[in-house]
This record gives C-alpha cells, structure tokens and sequence, in this order.
C-alpha cells in the first residue's frame, strides 16, 4: 500500500514493511506520553513510525497501543496448565513475556523438571523465560523429589532462556552465609537474582541485599515495600490466588518509582486466570486505583524487562520486538489485539496463534507412596498442642495453643472448634516419611481434602476430620498420579486429576477450571468457608513463610527454621491462647 511518494534513506534502508499499525495513539514509555501515530512493523521488530509501503495496513481509528506485558515472577505449574495452555489463556489478556520459576517441578523432577519447561514452552508466541530454582529443596526441613545443589544451578544457568537465579527463600542460609547458598549466589553474579524475604528488615535486610537479590514478591505492607525499596530491591507488587497485595501496595507506585516498581502473579489458579486474567487485571485495578495510566503500563513493560535484562522487550520503539496491545479504552484497559513478534496472537478475547503441544512423559508418574494404609494416629497426651492457624486470605499462618480433643487414648478432630488432622505424607521416593499435626481454619464438618500440590516439596498433604477419610484421599491421589481430591465417608466426591508432576493437567482451561470450581463446592459442602480451600492447603507445608507449617518430617516453626513437637511445653506457651 503507498503510503507517501517520496522515500527517505532510511526507508530504503528498511525492511520490507509486513504490517502498518495505522492512526494509533502510542505510548512513549520512555516520556510517559501518547502521541498519534503509525507503527512500522517487519521481521518481528518495529522498524518506525510509518512507511511507504506496506504489505498489510491495519487502520486502528484512534484505538491506543502499548507493549505487551511482562509478568515479573510466576509460577506456571500454579496455573495448572502446561505452557502452551497457559499461553493460550494469558496471550489474549496481552501477556506477552513471563519471567517463570520452575521451582515447584524442580521439587519434583529436579533439573529433568527445568528441562520439561524449556523444551514445552519452545516454538510459543509467548515468550517464556526461567529463573534457575534456588532452593531445591527450598529447606532442610522437609522431603523433595530432587536437590539441585551449586553445581546443577550453574548448569541451568548455562541453559538458554535461563535469565538467573530463582527466588531464593532460604533467607537464614543467607544470612549465616551457608556454602553451598553461596556457591549459587557465586554462579549468578551478574545476573538477575530474585529474592523471597518476608517482613525482612533493618540489617539483615541490607545484608541480604548485599549477598545478590535484588527483586522482592512477599511485601503485604506498604512500610515493608518503601523499606525494601529504600534499600535498592525492585517491589514486585503480587496479586494471585490467595496473595492479594495489590489494594496495600499500590501507593508505592509512582511515576518516579515505576522504573523499580513490576507486576507478578506468582501463584493464580485457572479459575482466576479465566475470570479475571493475567497482568491486565493487576494494570487495571492498578489505574482504577489511581496509578497514573503512563507508570503502571511502563511497571509492567520496559521497566519488567529491564529488570530482568531484557533490552529489546517492552517498548514501542524502532528495534524493539513487536510485541504489542492495541486497547479498545485506556481506562478500562479493554484489550482489542495482542501482535506477538507482529503477528495477531490475541482478538477480543481470544487466542489465535497456533501453539504447538508436547507429551509430557518425563513428568508423568509421580506419585510414589510406600504405603497407602498408613497410621494417622496421635496419641493424646496432656498439655497443650501446637495448631497451624489458617488466616483467610493471607499465605502466613499463626500459631495457636490448645488442648486437642481426645478419644480412647488418641487426638481426633474437634469440628466444634474446628480443629483437624492434617499430615504430609512423601511421595517422590516411597520412603514412608509422615509428618502429623493439626490445623484450625479449614472449616471442614466431615471428610476430607487431598492434594500433590503443596509447596514447596509438592509431598502428599490431606486434612480431614477422620482417619478413614485422610487414607481414602490418599489413595485418591496415588491411583490418578496426582492432583486434588474431596472425600467424604471414604468415598472420592469430586476430583481434579493433575497427571503431569502432580502439579499440571493436560486439559484446556475451561476444563480445569470447571474441575476446580466443582472441587471447591465439594469442599464448601462439608463446611469449608474458605474462597479458595484448595490454594490456602497447599501452603500449609511451605516452611519458608511463617509462622507454623507441616511438612512430611513434621511441624516446622518458620521463625526457628526448626522442627518442634506437636505438644509445647506447659510453662513455655508461645502463640495465642485459643
């Protein structure tokens, strides 16, 4: 198509222009403003802001153009989706880059894991780049599929799309200096390094600064976040599942601070990436919050890539990659298109690049248990116990203190007060290990729930208010090779298979989500009050958050770094009286 009769040098020299943006208003993230214009796209890049000729122009009619989005630090395998399914759900929503940590299949498979997530996410038009898990397994205190240690992280950083060091969580190892934390740090140098550091402050914050990481997902307070901020870390403002700090931290956003401040979403289930999206939903509850338009698209675009050491990505800009939104109102950031390397990926909602699909053999068959009739008894004894509080919304726990419920000579369940049994039981390596405790906050009048999701080891994990019904959802579990399951009087009510790792499906996201959203019924049936009691389970065995966690090994108290005993000491009460 002629554009103009004259040519200067510069368009001779150009590419053959595939793809004219026409009569759009473009974001200059590098100014914060929008101008009106062309934009020039050929061999995946953007070459200008018009052209003589065109193979094809697309007249935009004042629609506005921005680059595509960067999540700053997820977790794919939380989608439950493989990569290509996972590109289809977030391609449409304008996501057109993730800087992705496969820890939790690291925890499972181990570099094997690393290398199904390379090779699944090859050939997408979502670019996916990985962060080399830094805590494999992320402590000492449990039982993982696999241990990454110095030397197999300094291999997957040599891999390619390997960016640098994933989260590392193991916040005491930093600041004791352990060896083998250290040799991973070494490796990195120079490299982007995430960091995990919940209510971290004050020297052991500037030390841990000082050891590498750079970046910080865990702030929940806006004290917390300017701390970190303050000490030269980029804020990863977090808004997932069950993590919603976005409402809390959005004063830190500013078009001063945007360059250190991103957007992640860590952990969304498919439900909410179905329902809600991806980053647009953090963009856009970011500017019905009052972020200027200019700062929060640029958090989660130029300065997200930059970040992360990605120079090409996250502008409209000549010689940046073409990767573009073209939204249909700024205000309520209602997404058009999505061009990925200049190709349409997204239309009004829909995916319609073709996306290529891998069997996922090296991460099926996981879920290896010794014994599928194990003993889940406690025996009752006098004093108090230590009980896991749930704190709706919130991924930390509390600590409370209370004398169980006893029968016979064992501890049950007490639904009065809603108190269950709870236990993590390995199954990478049938090696038997249990860990038993017990847990408020579930809601749960009868049954039970079960799951091959729980963070960070990924080990079984069922609570429930019978023994019978905790062995049933155990092998639940072991027969469908993983996934999620609600059982009641022994019977399996509603399953939520997760064949891949334990931890993915090889379903559509429609699919999974249906399965979910039935899950979660089956468990607000026998009681549950919890939005979502599948996504606040798989935490409890995450021992690098506080405050009380389970693993297979036992009650871990995160602030010790430490196992303790179920039954605390009469005359050293610690945590609220309940």
């Amino acid at each position: 198509m002629d554009r103009d009769a004259s040519a200067s040098p510069g368009d001779r020299c150009a590419p053959d222009i595939e793809l004219l943006l026409c009569n759009g208003l473009i974001l200059d993230v590098f100014s914060g403003q929008f101008f009106r214009g062309d934009v020039a796209i050929a061999e995946g890049r953007i070459v200008g802001f018009g052209a003589v000729n065109a193979k094809q122009c697309v007249d935009l009619e004042g629609a506005w153009v921005i680059p595509g989005l960067v999540d700053a630090h997820v977790h794919i395998e939380s989608s439950q989706l493989t990569p290509t399914e996972f590109a289809r759900a977030v391609l449409p929503r304008g996501t057109t880059t993730v800087i992705a940590d496969p820890h939790e299949i690291a925890n499972v498979l181990g570099l094997d894991g690393i290398r199904y997530m390379l090779e699944a996410s090859e050939d997408l038009p979502l670019r996916v780049y990985l962060m080399a898990p830094s805590c494999v397994p992320a402590t000492p205190l449990e039982t993982a599929g696999a241990t990454l240690d110095a030397e197999a992280v300094a291999e997957a950083l040599g891999w390619p799309r390997v960016l640098g060091l994933g989260e590392v969580m193991n916040v005491p190892g930093v600041l004791a200096r352990a060896p083998d934390l250290e040799r991973k740090l070494s490796a990195a140098r120079g490299r982007p390094v995430d960091g995990h550091a919940p209510g971290l402050s004050g020297p052991d914050l500037w030390a841990y600064r000082r050891a590498g990481p750079r970046t910080d997902h865990e702030c929940t307070a806006l004290p917390e976040a300017a701390e970190k901020l303050r000490a030269g870390m980029h804020v990863l403002i977090r808004e997932g599942t069950a993590e919603r700090n976005l409402a809390a931290l959005l004063p830190i956003l500013t078009a001063a601070s945007s360059p250190f401040v991103h957007f992640a979403t860590d952990d969304r289930h498919p439900e909410t990436l179905l329902e809600e999206g991806s980053i647009d939903d953090l963009v856009r509850r970011a500017m019905a919050g009052g972020a200027p338009p200019a700062a929060a698209i640029a958090s989660a675009s130029i300065h997200a890539a930059r970040a992360y050491g990605l120079r090409d990505l996250g502008a409209v800009a000549p010689g940046y990659v073409a990767d573009l939104i073209v939204l249909s109102d700024l205000s309520t950031f209602q997404i058009r298109r999505v061009y990925a390397g200049g190709q349409l990926v997204g239309d009004e909602g829909r995916c319609v690049a073709h996306l290529p699909e891998r069997r996922a053999r090296t991460a099926e068959h996981t879920v290896r248990v010794r014994d599928l009739d194990p003993s889940f008894r406690i025996a009752a004894r006098p004093g108090a116990a230590r009980v896991i509080a749930v704190v709706p919304g919130q991924v930390v726990t509390e600590e409370l203190l209370l004398a169980p419920r006893s029968r016979d000579g064992d501890v049950v369940a007490d639904t009065d007060r809603d108190v269950l049994k709870i236990a993590v039981v390995e199954r990478h390596r049938a090696t038997g290990s249990v860990g038993l405790g017990l847990v408020h906050g579930l809601g749960l009048r009868r049954g039970a729930l079960g799951s091959t999701v729980a963070h960070d080891a990924h080990n079984v994990l069922v609570a429930g208010v019978t023994d019978d019904d905790l062995r049933a959802a155990l092998a639940a579990l072991a027969a469908m090779g993983g996934g999620q399951v609600v059982v009641a009087d022994g019977r399996v009510v509603a399953s939520h298979p997760l064949p891949i790792a334990g931890l993915m499906s090889d379903r559509n996201l429609g699919d999974i989500a249906a399965s979910g959203a039935a899950l979660r019924r089956a468990a607000q049936a026998l009681g549950s009050r919890l939005a979502d009691p599948f996504m606040t389970l798989s935490f409890l065995a995450l021992p690098v958050i506080p405050r009380l966690r389970i693993t297979d090994q036992g009650l871990v108290d995160v602030a010790q770094f430490a196992h303790v005993p179920l039954f605390a000491a009469d005359d050293a009460p610690r945590g609220a009286a309940f």
